[in-house]
């Protein structure tokens, strides 16, 4: 059974679940450690879930966020984010789901986010990849 995506209500998006696959959207977080294991462990058990179901999945975050700008523990779950849809995609790629991370930037509308992500959801070639939406990576060093 394919989980349902998860959408926080301060995107301003609902997904229109139709099967495609499982969307993680990073929600705002604190800077306490409790905030980011609520964050980490619901993103575990949504692509946790995908995976058994053999479901692409995809995290989406703010570009901001994975950058460092907003704070140590919305990085750490950014780049966690990151980490686990590299390492998923791994194991996807043998049993025909993918697994990615979308960054956004601030100003880019949720709807076209979520937009890119359903695409990629539904394209089945790309996988283990950050498909950025913006200019606010350019010429960072990701790490």
């Amino acid at each position: 059974m394919i989980p349902p995506s998860r959408i926080p209500a301060s995107a301003g998006v609902e997904d229109p679940d139709d099967g495609a696959g499982y969307i993680f959207w990073m929600d705002e977080i604190g800077d306490e450690w409790p905030d980011a294991k609520t964050e980490l462990t619901s993103a575990f058990t949504g692509s946790r879930d995908a995976a058994r179901a053999e479901v692409s999945f995809v995290y989406i975050v703010s570009n901001d966020d994975l950058l460092g700008r907003n704070g140590p523990t919305r990085a750490m779950v950014a780049s966690g984010l990151v980490s686990a849809a590299r390492t998923a995609a791994l194991e996807g790629a043998s049993k025909g789901w993918t697994a990615n991370v979308i960054a956004y930037d601030l100003g880019v509308e949720p709807p076209h986010v979520l937009e890119r992500a359903r695409f990629v959801l539904g394209n089945g070639v790309t996988t283990g990849e950050i498909i950025h939406m913006g200019p606010g990576h350019i010429g960072k060093a990701l790490i």
